[in-house]
């Protein structure tokens, strides 16, 4: 095992942060003479590369999420992470189930897999002469990725052919768009609508595209959807900010240990428009510099946030070089948006006793102001200014989306439809919804009754206590109330649930993710909720 890591912290100063350079020096001795003798005496032989590895990233787990080891053979992890960018086909891939192989879910339009002529639906039966037989979507994934320029043959079954198609694909950089969809939402009230999913290198230029574009059709409001966005780049956050706030304005700050992490960031550029009406979405997968974007916005008193709160990732990273081609995407500093708050909602230095980060009680927050003297609130995500109730959907819908049953009506839809009309105007009909139905009961689809299970799991509770034969009748009173339910009733009972999901799922097969985004855009109540928002502003 070699030790350049002992030598180098050998020669740091004496304290560091409190800890002596002995304290550093004596536990990474004891962590060496435990590997040497693991390595002398442990009953199997273990890998020096796996082993070390487990321990860095048990070490790395316990400090925070977000700080991650990338070794040399990750480094393609890392690249689309920061950039949205990729080599490969351009393709979502899923499992399916029935073959024991995986199939293409989507094709990126415009994708080197659509261009060749692969399809939604199309089961991927070898890849370059290697048969995919029961590889994981991981596996399957890793060998359509590969180097700009490379070529290779994937053959796949597709519905409907009687042989296997081949095609030859040759892999290129894949940017997986920022702004797959933006356009009017009400075009009576001039409301414009832009989804930003995620907030990588360069999105700031489409968005900025986006908006002007709108504003030359006579875009007079807009509504910013930011849900489900992990976050990225807080330069791109500030960016996005600077386009609706005036120039020079601070948007987030940066605090951490050492000097070089600590910044102020203030809008570059003269804005688009400063004074337009602005609502933006918001849930709990909205994390990061999408926190910054609505958080911003909200403490400067320039938009009006809807939804729910925020996850709450206040931390933010960079990324250092580690030895032999590694790199260490690193926690350095805590971020503040405008108002002095910082959003971030989990201490991970405090953990409860099954692990998890605590989280700090709503009565321990601090109060803030934004610039109009409005409150708001540190310590968990950004509340919205208007909070929006969140559906629950059944279990058995999530059971079904997943499912082959499902995959495969959309298969047989499209194989039979040879063109729908356009997202705004597609709707299935009754008799549609009807086959649906009929398809998905003459399948092999079974879901898991979630209260059948916990029934049961009461019953031997009962039992155990002593109480079963006086609670016998309830219980057989409630099981049979619970089998009234079958597949075809529930499937007509979630229709509501169902269907606009349905819906999107068979526009993306003649219209690519754009076209599922803006019917579900057209048809999302949360949507139609910030166009009666921005009706109320009355500007």
């Amino acid at each position: 095992m070699k030790c350049w890591g002992l030598a180098a912290l050998m020669m740091l100063p004496l304290t560091v942060q409190g800890q002596t350079g002995f304290d550093i020096s004596r536990n990474l001795e004891i962590f060496a003479d435990i590997y040497r003798q693991l390595d002398m005496f442990y009953v199997d032989t273990l890998s020096a590369d796996t082993a070390v590895r487990w321990a860095i990233d048990g070490m790395l787990s316990e400090i925070d999420p977000y700080t991650v080891y990338f070794p040399d053979n990750d480094q393609d992890d890392l690249k689309t992470m920061a950039t949205g960018r990729y080599a490969g086909i351009g393709a979502i891939i899923r499992a399916y189930k029935k073959e024991d192989r995986c199939a293409i879910e989507e094709p990126y339009e415009g994708s080197p897999a659509q261009e060749a002529g692969v399809r939604a639906g199309d089961v991927i039966l070898s890849i370059d002469g290697k048969d995919t037989k029961g590889w994981p979507v991981a596996d399957v994934s890793k060998n359509l990725r590969g180097e700009p320029g490379t070529t290779f043959e994937l053959r796949v079954q597709r519905q409907g052919e009687k042989k296997p198609l081949a095609f030859k694909i040759t892999r290129r950089q894949i940017q997986t768009p920022a702004v797959p969809w933006y356009g009017f939402v009400d075009k009576a009230h001039q409301v414009g609508y832009l989804y930003l999913t995620s907030v990588t290198e360069k999105c700031s230029r489409d968005v900025r595209y986006a908006i002007t574009e709108m504003r030359q059709q006579g875009m007079k409001k807009l509504i910013l959807d930011l849900r489900d966005n992990p976050g990225g780049a807080v330069v791109e956050a500030v960016e996005i900010v600077g386009m609706f706030v005036p120039k020079g304005s601070l948007v987030v700050s940066t605090r951490g240990k050492l000097p070089a992490s600590c910044h102020e960031y203030r809008t570059p550029d003269e804005p688009i428009d400063s004074v337009m009406p602005l609502a933006v979405l918001v849930n709990s997968g909205s994390a990061s510099a999408a926190e910054i974007i609505s958080g911003a916005l909200q403490d400067l008193d320039r938009a009006v946030i809807l939804g729910q709160r925020t996850y709450g990732k206040g931390l933010v990273q960079g990324i250092r070089e580690v030895p032999y081609r590694g790199n260490l995407k690193i926690t350095t500093a805590r971020y503040y948006i405008p108002s002095g708050r910082c959003i971030q909602a989990y201490d991970y230095r405090h953990r409860t006793r099954d692990g998890a980060a605590t989280t700090l009680p709503d009565s321990l927050t601090h109060e803030f102001r934004t610039r109009l003297g409005r409150p708001v609130r540190d310590g968990g995500g950004v509340l919205p200014d208007s909070v929006l109730t969140v559906d629950s959907v059944p279990t058995m819908v999530y059971d079904l989306f997943s499912s082959d049953a499902y995959f495969t009506y959309c298969n047989n839809y499209a194989a039979t439809h040879e063109a729908i009309a356009t997202p705004d105007r597609f709707a299935l009909r009754d008799a549609e919804y009807a086959d649906f139905i009929e398809q998905i009961a003459a399948s092999d689809f079974t879901y898991n009754a979630r209260t059948a299970t916990a029934l049961n799991q009461l019953r031997q509770l009962a039992r155990a206590e002593g109480r079963y034969d006086e609670a016998r009748a309830a219980f057989d009173a409630l099981e049979a109330k619970l089998k009234e339910n079958d597949l075809r009733a529930d499937l007509q009972r979630f229709r509501h649930h169902i269907q606009p999901y349905l819906e999107s799922a068979l526009i993306s097969r003649y219209y690519h993710n754009r076209g599922s985004i803006q019917h579900h855009a057209l048809n999302d109540k949360d949507v139609k909720k910030a166009v009666e928002t921005l009706m109320d502003l009355g500007i």
